[in-house]
């Protein structure tokens, strides 16, 4: 994606990150948020109320979303302090400080409704100590409003975590229509939504490529599960692996040069890996048993996969070239949907608990197994945020099935996607820097 004349500009000089300070370690087991105060935006020149009024609501929810931070709402604060806008002298820091934050974070905004552009600016402010602790500006037309907040959100979470945020990210997913389901992408926030197929066929299993110009997923167009390509404005669609029976499950090597999957050429299921341009499958796989839902490790080293070889679905790791073959989980009597972490350390999954079906993540060795879901429903098909600090899965905790997102520790559990229900599989983009 190209966001056509965004320009960053820097107000002040940062102090370089390895030196800056880490407000909150979101590593540890537990943490709690960071209170920071969004103050009221302030609308400058002949800029309409209603315009700053939406940079302002986009931010909060990014910051919200983002389940590190406390989000104290101008509304919520002192009567002296809820109609102050704007950026704050310095000389005017101290009154902030019975705002109840540890954080101040205040902005202003210009928009030209004849050019149809924009300037945002923010400053980011150390309440404890009395200290700026970044300022920035962003400009550019109206169309990349959205993304140019999100980027201020970004920068807002690597200033305080000492890594920028997967606000500018996506979410791939499908939703039933009818008889069939279709694929669709929208915003890490569950803004601009786009249905990328229209073929009324049945869509099943989107994949970004590494590359983030691409999505493969399998479809019965052809009557057969096939496995298709499609730009991710929904233009160019080509079927590239149709070989006879199953072609499902598509995951990317981390290098975009290779595409594992679940292929039912020898009658039963097993996993492949094929060229990304469709060619030479070779299979990985061996003995009796049924194979499924390949992920990759980040390094390109290893491959996670279902099978039932042991009786019933378990989840089991193999070196990519189909050695070293051994079996992760042990307990529960059925579990599928592995997806490997972007950090190497962890693979989420699905499994049967309580007659119902959860999130589960487990350590690459096979330790430190932790349940993250325990709401009624079923929650299902984990996909790693590209940080690994959150979890995409569907559940149908509140009717029909949606697509919610939380942090690693399952912290944070929201729905992010505005439908009725019908949405599965999520698959979480790179960042469109």
């Amino acid at each position: 994606m190209k966001y056509y004349f965004l320009i960053f500009l820097m107000i002040f000089a940062l102090t370089p990150a390895s030196e800056g300070r880490v407000y909150l370690d979101i590593n540890a087991p537990t943490f709690v948020q960071i209170p920071i105060v969004l103050a009221k935006w302030k609308s400058v020149d002949k800029t309409p109320p209603s315009f700053s009024e939406k940079v302002y609501e986009i931010l909060a929810n990014d910051l919200v979303l983002s389940g590190f931070f406390k989000v104290i709402d101008y509304h919520l604060l002192p009567p002296s302090l809820q109609g102050k806008e704007g950026i704050p002298p310095t000389s005017f820091l101290q009154e902030w400080v019975h705002a109840g934050g540890e954080i101040l974070l205040a902005g202003e905004a210009l928009f030209d409704p004849i050019g149809l552009n924009f300037k945002i600016k923010f400053h980011l402010v150390d309440l404890v100590e009395q200290k700026h602790i970044v300022g920035k500006q962003y400009e550019g037309s109206i169309q990349i409003l959205r993304p140019a907040v999100h980027r201020m959100a970004d920068e807002v979470t690597l200033q305080l975590t000492g890594e920028k945020g997967v606000h500018n990210t996506k979410i791939a997913y499908e939703v039933s229509q009818g008889a069939g389901k279709e694929i669709f992408i929208a915003d890490f926030d569950g803004a601009n939504v786009k249905q990328i197929t229209q073929n009324q066929s049945i869509n099943l299993s989107p994949r970004w490529s590494p590359d983030n110009k691409k999505i493969a997923f399998t479809s019965y167009l052809k009557r057969n599960p096939d496995l298709y390509l499609i730009d991710t404005d929904g233009k160019n669609l080509q079927r590239f692996a149709f070989y006879p029976g199953l072609n499902l499950s598509p995951s990317w090597s981390p290098d975009g040069k290779q595409i594992a999957l679940m292929m039912g050429k020898e009658g039963k299921s097993d996993i492949y890996l094929i060229d990304a341009s469709g060619g030479n499958p070779v299979k990985l796989t061996k003995g009796h048993g049924n194979e499924a839902s390949p992920t990759w490790s980040p390094d390109g080293q290893w491959i996670a996969f279902v099978s039932d070889r042991s009786g019933s679905p378990q989840i089991y790791i193999m070196g990519k070239d189909g050695s070293n073959v051994r079996r992760l989980t042990y307990e529960g009597s059925y579990n599928t949907n592995p997806s490997w972490s972007p950090k190497g350390d962890r693979i989420a999954f699905c499994g049967r608990a309580e007659g119902r079906y959860h999130i589960f993540t487990i350590g690459a060795d096979g330790s430190g197994l932790r349940r993250l879901t325990s709401n009624p429903g079923n929650h299902e098909s984990p996909g790693w945020s590209p940080d690994g600090r959150y979890i995409a899965f569907s559940s149908n905790r509140t009717g029909g099935s949606k697509i919610f997102i939380m942090n690693a520790n399952g912290f944070n559990q929201r729905v992010v996607t505005p439908s009725k229900g019908g949405e599965s599989s999520p698959a979480w983009s790179k960042r469109f820097d």
